[in-house]
């Protein structure tokens, strides 16, 4: 039977990394980022995301969106026509598959996630060509 998730749980450690260093544009932020769900087949992981100030390029896979409501903090997003978007604490957004921007947390930010890649999928021969 399966459990409940709570994305709550103290006990939850945080992975934490840096942007690579080619995508950076401004600053060197730390990111903070508790998983709390991936499904078995690798289709889904969920769970909450927190960074300090700074700026680096996205590239989403044309397979990969990524649903997030912010809980406290401020964002930026640019896209590559310089379409400007911005979002702070009970807002959300999708970033839609092959998504190409810069990313830029305005203030030390944390939010929730929802990754979908339907790579996995197709690499699972559940996707049908």
């Amino acid at each position: 039977m399966s459990a409940i998730i709570s994305f709550d749980d103290p006990s939850r450690a945080p992975l934490y990394d840096n942007p690579r260093a080619e995508r950076l544009v401004k600053g060197n932020p730390l990111r903070s980022t508790w998983e709390f769900h991936e499904s078995q087949d690798g289709l889904v992981s969920a769970g909450t995301w927190a960074c300090e100030p700074g700026a680096w390029r996205i590239v989403f896979p044309a397979t990969r969106e990524e649903f997030f409501h912010v809980l406290e903090g401020r964002i930026r997003i640019v896209d590559l026509r310089g379409e400007v978007k911005e979002f702070g604490p009970g807002e959300a957004c999708v970033i839609p598959p092959g998504f190409e921007g810069t990313f830029e947390v305005l203030e030390p930010v944390r939010k929730r996630y929802v990754f979908i890649d339907r790579a996995a999928l197709r690499d699972n021969g559940s996707e049908s060509t």
